[in-house]
């Protein structure tokens, strides 16, 4: 029978082939061109901060991956579409004079290598760019190292799981990939060239088609046979029970010997695929699928099933003794929460004491004066709108908490970088010469004693209940020695670029003070002199002024990357950062600290943990970690970035871990020894914020040593909510941990630590507290207190604290406090403080008016320990009202570890009389009339509620008390002023203060 002849595609011409040709280089250029200048912009990076060895074993590691994938998929795939066009039948009978597939068959046969590489090449490429995102675990096996410590089942080293097995895994992944697409690139090859019809009854299958489909499915069921095998190990990683991580009784029991049988199983199949290539029979390779699929279905899957069902549950608590303890055993070492490193003692939690009690012990004394009083998550405005100085700086959105010793005396402080922030420019300042080449560095370093709030008596034209600020910048030489005040580099600085060493003429661009400009002398920063910079920094930031301003002369280098914590990510893309670097200054210079993890997703047994999770809570201003999935953590590298030439340094704290080791065989010399951390820095470490958050959610649970109670889980803990917060209850969200400067059981003196109260489960009554030690001397010393659980010693946790504060009486009492609808209340850190065997509970009160300007003012300090609650302008009046008269003095007495003293700030009370002027002159009876009118102003405020009326009355009174002194002493009177008759005692105090 006659058939139509093929139909193709038609020709094209010539010059729609140029075209093709320049639409597909341009498509080329747009997506390869901006990958390259990002390449080189990074290149250029990489040598500004000296860690161009780390770029390019990063960039050949991937080029290696990227062929080595791509030409493994890709190539299987030529091999296998070559070997079906070779062996595609000559003749190709159809079935009607109307063939679907002749003008396929055409275009292909007319361009066979376009499609015969092409399609290959496509592939390739394709698999290559996937496959060299997975650089590191390629590293980590090259470079793996022993732990020295063999899993309990296989008893194998655990450097096995942590850097082979992934590796492995992986490269299965790949040959399953590779295999299927050139199967089914044979089979669609196969088709079109009639080795596969499917006409008659079945379908036919020539000899070729079925030897090569044979060969390949036998290859893949060959490649899944040594995946059963593998898989025996990632049992030990086994999420089946949800109450522990590890492989199970079911797992041990009958998914293990399912494994090995069907990889015997797999392996019997591959060689009936095999045989039935050459034994031209399809009946082999199809009862070898049918088993295959039989077997996984119920050897795989009903046999544990049946095994989980009618064994393991009906008898759950013993059937998983055994998983349970190697659970806790691994959880305990691969966190960092073995007996060596975390002590456990019972703590009395004693609801009564004396105030006398606590005058005579030290360690409490040491506590109370050190109580912090300043929330570093509130006071950012203040911070902005008092020391902020120009427009153009500004500090984070949550300041941090350091230590500093002044004069032979340490307590902490809260800090912050006063950093560049080109945001705040006005819309006349907001040039691009302005943005980028002028306003390019913040200007100093701001502190406040943490335990300290202004008072009204001590500065006439501020109303108290603010910081004490101690500045050291480009004017102020403060307490803190700053020899280097100028910042380029901080926190602020997240997506913009500075161009320094501009010139205006022959006077530098850059603004430094008020009176002066200065050229950066700094080594940071990358060339751009050049016109070829030029042009690459134009067209990476797509910013033609770079290229085209005059201004950027010899000597102009560009800074970006300037986020330490990006900064940080960049020279050690194998460390996880801690979300909240801060600042600290060490010899004269400003640091940006910053924490790095080494974490592994695969610890045999050890608790499978979702970092972002885990380290989430109510606090604000810190970089989400992402959500994955770990089972391993160690902070075992601290990084420091300079804030004015940027310069990264990474220096290991842990010697002994062996995934830093073997980072350190990929990253050579990029990690500095511990040896070579001065003094100064060390001083200034604290315990890192996101690692204590994974912690602590562990030990709520690892506290637990028996695997029979914790199957129970009756004597489980839990991270309660914040209770300060609206959204806080039973879907809120996490208290975080704070740092405070205390004394506690087992410590000779005050130390720098990060705590934390846990309660009982699903119970708001105080479990435990926790705090882990920043000192050099024993740092990382976690300490648990565990107190009483049952019976009437139970004590309350942060909830009940919270709701115990806002129902007692001289709370409800002061509704002008609460309900003004001018005036904003925020409720600070609840601090828990172990003092004289109980607990102590410390809340700032802030108040803010409600308009766009106002800023957080420290207005009232909440107490409590046991069921009383102490509420006064100032901590030591809150601590009398607790305890009695003269407990007080604690908290503004120094301790053994000579914290700077609080200061008192209640407002001067009006209960005296106003005075009269006693007709001594003219000058003092006007003096004695700005008394009376400043105390009647204050009075009315008080009536009314309006905070900010009381502090404009309080700014009059200290105004006119001071006149009233001069004209006293012109007169030669020395005796306190005259009473008014009559005059009453006033009301309560205005909230303006506490120290």
């Amino acid at each position: 029978m006659a058939t139509r002849p093929p139909i193709g595609l038609p020709k094209l011409s010539r010059r729609s082939r140029v075209l093709l040709i320049i639409a597909a280089a341009f498509v080329l250029l747009l997506l390869v061109g901006s990958r390259l200048l990002s390449t080189y912009v990074d290149w250029l990076w990489f040598g500004e901060v000296g860690f161009r060895s780390v770029f390019t074993a990063v960039l050949w590691t991937r080029i290696a991956l990227f062929f080595t994938v791509g030409v493994l998929v890709g190539g299987l795939l030529a091999l296998s579409l070559w070997i079906a066009y070779r062996s595609r039948p000559v003749f190709v009978p159809v079935s009607s004079a109307d063939d679907p597939l002749a003008r396929y068959r055409s275009t292909v046969v007319q361009r066979v290598r376009l499609f015969g590489i092409g399609i290959p090449v496509a592939f390739g490429l394709i698999a290559g760019s996937a496959a060299q995102a997975d650089w590191q675990q390629t590293q980590l096996m090259l470079n793996g190292t022993d732990f020295g410590v063999t899993d309990p089942q296989f008893n194998i080293d655990i450097g096995f799981y942590a850097f082979t097995l992934p590796f492995i895994t992986w490269v299965i992944s790949w040959l399953f990939v590779a295999v299927a697409i050139a199967f089914f690139g044979a089979l669609i090859t196969h088709y079109l060239f009639g080795g596969i019809r499917l006409a008659g009854k079945g379908g036919q299958l020539a000899a070729s088609a079925r030897m090569q489909l044979s060969i390949t499915a036998g290859v893949f069921v060959l490649v899944y046979a040594v995946d059963y095998f593998f898989e025996r190990y990632e049992l030990l990683f086994s999420s089946r029970n949800t109450l522990f991580s590890g492989a199970t009784f079911t797992d041990l029991n009958a998914v293990l010997p399912a494994k090995l049988i069907l990889m015997f199983i797999a392996a019997f199949c591959a060689v009936a695929f095999f045989a039935g290539a050459f034994l031209r029979n399809l009946q082999l390779p199809a009862i070898a699928t049918a088993l295959l699929v039989l077997s996984g279905i119920l050897v795989g899957a009903a046999w544990p099933a049946i095994i989980q069902q009618f064994s393991v549950r009906p008898n759950e608590n013993a059937k998983e003794a055994l998983s349970i303890q190697r659970n806790i055993d691994a959880t305990r070492a691969a966190f960092g929460l073995t007996p060596d490193k975390v002590s456990t003692e019972d703590y009395a939690g004693t609801t009564d004491v004396s105030g006398a009690k606590i005058r005579a012990e030290q360690s409490s004394i040491n506590t109370i004066s050190n109580v912090r009083l300043l929330d570093p998550n509130i006071l950012a405005p203040t911070f902005t709108q008092r020391e902020g100085r120009e427009n153009f700086y500004g500090f984070p959105e949550k300041l941090d908490v350091d230590r500093y010793t002044i004069d032979g005396k340490t307590q902490d402080y809260i800090v912050a970088a006063r950093e560049i922030k080109t945001s705040g420019l006005t819309e006349t300042q907001g040039s691009w010469i302005n943005r980028h080449m002028v306003y390019t560095h913040g200007n100093g370093f701001v502190a406040a004693p943490a335990n300290t709030v202004n008072s009204t008596l001590q500065d006439s034209n501020d109303q108290g209940g603010y910081p004490v600020f101690k500045v050291s910048d480009l004017t102020t030489e403060g307490p803190i020695k700053v020899t280097q005040p100028r910042i380029y580099y901080g926190e602020l600085a997240t997506d913009t670029y500075a161009i320094v060493g501009g010139k205006d003429g022959d006077r530098p661009l850059e603004y430094d003070t008020a009176r002066s400009t200065v050229p950066y002398a700094g080594s940071g920063g990358v060339a751009i002199d050049g016109l070829f910079n030029k042009l690459v920094f134009a067209a990476h930031h797509t910013e033609r002024n770079i290229v085209f301003s005059s201004q950027i002369g010899e000597g102009a280098k560009i800074m970006y990357n300037r986020n330490p914590r990006d900064r940080v990510s960049k020279v050690a893309p194998w460390l996880t950062v801690d979300g909240d670097p801060y600042p600290a200054v060490v010899n004269g210079r400003i640091l940006w600290i910053v924490d790095g993890y080494t974490t592994l997703e695969n610890y045999p047994y050890a608790q499978r943990t979702a970092l972002g999770e885990a380290t989430t809570d109510s606090l604000g201003g810190v970089v989400r970690q992402e959500n994955r999935t770990i089972s391993y953590i160690r902070n075992s590298v601290k990084a420091t970035v300079d804030a004015y030439d940027g310069t990264v340094s990474l220096y290991s704290i842990d010697d002994k871990d062996p995934v830093l080791k073997a980072w350190q065989g990929v990253f050579p010399n990029t990690v500095k020894s511990g040896s070579e951390i001065s003094k100064e820095l060390r001083e200034h470490f604290r315990y890192p914020e996101d690692l204590f958050k994974v912690q602590r959610e562990l030990l709520s649970k690892y506290h637990v040593s028996d695997a029979a109670e914790f199957f129970s889980q009756k004597t489980f803990w839990n991270v309660p909510t914040d209770p300060t917060e609206d959204n806080a209850g039973a879907a809120g969200a996490k208290q975080p941990p704070y740092y405070v400067l205390a004394q506690v059981a087992g410590q000779e003196r005050a130390t720098f630590q990060i705590t934390s109260a846990l309660t009982l489960l699903n119970r708001q009554f105080l479990a435990s507290w926790v705090s882990v030690s920043s000192d050099p001397a024993d740092y990382g010393k976690i300490r648990v207190l565990r107190l009483p659980t049952t019976g009437t010693s139970q004590v309350e946790g942060p909830g009940q604290v919270q709701n115990r504060f806002q129902t007692t009486p001289e709370v409800t009492e002061n509704r002008t406090l609460f309900n003004n609808p001018s005036v904003q209340v925020r409720f600070g850190n609840l601090l828990t403080l172990p003092v004289a065997g109980g607990l102590l509970y410390v809340e700032p009160i802030y108040i803010q008016r409600t308009d766009a300007n106002a800023f957080p003012q420290l207005a009232r300090v909440l107490v409590s320990f046991g069921n009383k609650v102490g509420f006064a302008p100032a901590i030591d009046e809150a601590l009398d009202e607790v305890f009695g008269a003269g407990t007080g003095d604690t908290a503004t007495k120094p301790g053994e570890n000579g914290a700077v003293p609080p200061t008192s700030t209640t407002p001067p009370t009006t209960s005296t009389p106003p005075p009269t002027s006693g007709g001594t002159s003219s000058e003092m009876d006007q003096a004695v009339q700005a008394l009376n009118a400043a105390i009647a102003h204050l009075r009315d405020a008080q009536r009314t509620g309006d905070f900010v009326e009381q502090g404009k009355a309080l700014a009059e009174l200290d105004a006119a008390t001071k006149r009233y002194d001069e004209a006293k002493a012109k007169a030669g009177q020395t005796s306190s002023p005259p009473s008014s008759p009559g005059a009453s005692p006033s009301p309560t105090p205005p909230p303006n203060g506490g120290g």
